[in-house]
């Protein structure tokens, strides 16, 4: 595996450990929809309050880096699978929904970006 890899699922970890610290629930992590369904992976789910967040981490040399890493097309791929999941688990229907991003910059600097993104329409 490569060192990217490694740093990638260790920037998971240090967000999943930020949330908890933070008051949000986990509710899955590295949530993958169907293959061929184009959704991609949710890298977290969590949860605070009636408020379902969806999260994505992403870790580069810099916060600016690694909110450029955050494409249109990746967080179109979120929202469905983001969609995907609501899909099946319907006692979530009544929870706000919200897209967020989670930056790590090493040595362990953190910005949490609520609302980083908005879906045009969910469903």
């Amino acid at each position: 595996m490569s060192n990217n890899y490694h740093n990638g699922k260790l920037a998971e970890y240090i967000a999943l450990f930020y949330l908890l610290f933070h008051g949000y629930l986990p509710i899955a992590k590295n949530y993958i929809t169907g293959k061929g369904t184009h959704a991609g992976e949710v890298d977290l789910i969590v949860r605070k309050g009636k408020t379902l967040v969806f999260v994505e981490v992403k870790e580069r040399r810099s916060f600016e880096k690694a909110a450029y890493a955050i494409s249109e097309k990746q967080k179109q791929r979120i929202v469905k699978g983001a969609e995907a999941f609501l899909a099946k688990h319907k006692h979530y229907d009544a929870y706000d929904i919200r897209f967020d991003a989670i930056l790590v910059e090493y040595p362990f600097k953190i910005k949490h970006l609520r609302n980083a993104w908005v879906a045009s329409k969910l469903f």
